[in-house]
């Protein structure tokens, strides 16, 4: 080696070279982190959401919007069914659907407007005691009328059953009664037998038996109520009068001014109800 060699500078520059391969080398990649720098940004999406972890709180939060939406849809559906008969219905069926609804609500506001009368006859009598007698007696036979313990009378209707096929059946005249009485009927007679809420009725060697009373066609209603709401509710389409004529049966409703319910029930004492005071 010459002397030229030994110099500090001449021996820098040999040495150079040797550091940089060195510092080349450190900061080569390590073959893993080449690995994972090759993975796409769509993979590393994948890999957060799947598997997927899912806590309690959420699985609760899941279940419960799954009810909340099951219920909501359950709901539009019946919506939906009843809005589809409303829209299949004849205009004269939907005439009538409303008519019953405003009479219904009428007589609800009547009800209303009975009941504050009474509260205002209560708090303004100068003798509250004697302003409560009179309202217990007029109480009293409102419900002796209900109960069938007094007579009554009041507009109404009369409707004639005459069956002479003999195919009307206890059943039928059931349903009248109960249609009378959706349309507000206030007193009920059948063949002299008076028809209260315990009422039933039962068919009998082809006749008809009420509470035990057997009767026979034709069968004649004394209906005391409102004529207007009584009648149509006895002539929708598919109600009462059309299905005791599909049965081959006469009948004939009338309106009238005045009608007497005067077939009577014997008040029955309770075996086990008493009056609770509080």
């Amino acid at each position: 080696m010459s002397h030229e060699d030994e110099r500090p500078e001449h021996r820098l520059r040999r040495e150079l070279p040797e550091e940089v391969a060195a510092s080349a080398s450190s900061e080569a990649p390590v073959p893993g982190e080449r690995a994972v720098s090759g993975v796409t940004g769509r993979q590393r999406l994948v890999q957060g959401l799947w598997p997927p972890r899912v806590s309690r709180a959420q699985l609760i939060v899941a279940v419960l919007l799954f009810g909340l939406g099951f219920g909501l849809a359950v709901q539009v559906a019946s919506n939906s069914n009843s809005d589809s008969a409303l829209r299949g219905a004849r205009q004269e069926d939907l005439v009538r659907i409303l008519d019953e609804l405003d009479d219904r609500t009428q007589r609800l506001e009547d009800e209303k407007q009975g009941l504050q009368k009474q509260r205002d006859e209560l708090e303004n009598s100068s003798d509250q005691a004697e302003e409560a007698r009179k309202q217990t007696a007029e109480k009293e036979k409102q419900l002796g009328i209900l109960a069938g313990t007094v007579a009554a009378q009041g507009p109404g209707i009369t409707m004639t059953i005459d069956d002479t096929k003999g195919t009307v059946e206890a059943d039928m005249l059931l349903d009248a009664i109960q249609e009378l009485r959706a349309a507000g009927a206030e007193a009920i007679q059948v063949n002299g037998v008076r028809v209260v809420a315990n009422t039933y009725l039962s068919d009998s060697d082809k006749s008809v038996s009420v509470d035990g009373n057997k009767i026979n066609a034709p069968y004649r209603f004394k209906v005391i109520g409102k004529p207007q709401d009584l009648e149509p509710a006895l002539n929708i389409p598919g109600g009462v009068v059309q299905t005791l004529e599909k049965e081959q049966a006469t009948v004939t409703v009338g309106r009238s001014a005045k009608i007497v319910v005067d077939a009577l029930r014997a008040a029955k004492q309770p075996d086990y109800a008493r009056s609770s005071s509080r």
